[in-house]
Order: structure tokens, then sequence, then C-alpha cells
């Protein structure tokens, strides 16, 4: 089973909006291997962002993550990766189609909910930045009466 990082960031958790958007993504056949709610410190966003240093908005990036607590996740299931963007919807909820979650509760692209992994190599990359494999593997067999495959 392929697996993706998602976190619901400092905007949909001050929204009150976690159960709805966890709730999207099992409606949509992924599973929860993995969850911690975390304050994300700078050198954690940093990490996370590296790809957009020197870039304008990178600042602003690190700024906003670490505003206030989010939920970091490890989803699993076929295609996760892919299940997980469509179900995102676009970057800007502007341009994001309804039935999304960007496209049903976004606000603007600086504010826009989740971060869901882009690709199967970003997410191994960015898995490991946010949960070590014990975290994982000890989620799973607390929860693995409830995991069906």
């Amino acid at each position: 089973m392929e697996q993706t990082l998602i976190l619901i960031k400092p905007d949909a958790v001050q929204r009150s909006l976690t159960g709805k958007i966890i709730a999207r993504f099992e409606n949509r056949g992924l599973q929860m291997v993995a969850a911690k709610q975390l304050l994300v410190d700078q050198k954690l966003a940093e990490e996370h962002y590296a790809e957009h240093v020197g870039k304008p908005f990178f600042a602003g990036l690190v700024e906003y993550i670490t505003s206030s607590p989010i939920i970091a996740m490890v989803l699993a299931g076929n295609n996760a990766v892919k299940v997980a963007r469509q179900t995102i919807g676009a970057t800007d909820p502007k341009e994001a189609s309804p039935g999304t979650i960007r496209g049903d509760y976004g606000i603007d692209l600086g504010r826009n909910l989740v971060h869901g992994s882009d690709s199967t190599e970003s997410s191994q990359r960015e898995i490991n930045i946010f949960f070590s494999s014990e975290q994982i593997n000890e989620w799973t067999m607390a929860n693995e009466k409830w995991i069906v495959e």
C-alpha cells in the first residue's frame, strides 16, 4: 500500500475543520496509519519547505506553519498520493473544484487548509521528517484490529 503525508494546517485546526477533513480522506478509502498534533518549530518548518528556500514566499510558509498547532498524518491506500491530492483540490482555493477540501472550505492561497505530498518520492521524504518508523509501527500495531486491507 502506498503512503502519503497530510498536514492539516493552522487555519483548518483553528476553524475546527479537522474532523471533516479526516472524514474526507477516510471516505475515499484512505486509512490513517499515524497521526499527531504538534506545534511545528522553525527548524522542522524549514526542513519541510526546503525545496522553496530562496523563493519569495518561503518566509511566509514558515511563519504560517509555525503559527499554531497542526495535525500531521500518514495515510495509506491504493494510489494514496493521487487520491489524497484529488481530495484536497487545487492549491488556490479559488480554483479548487467544489467537492474538494479546498474548494469547499478554503479561503485564500495563503490559508489553504491542507498539505499533501505531491509524489511518492516526496511522501517518503516528508513522512520521515514528521514521523519515525517506530511511531508508524507503534500506531499500526495499536490499531491493528481496526485496519482492514
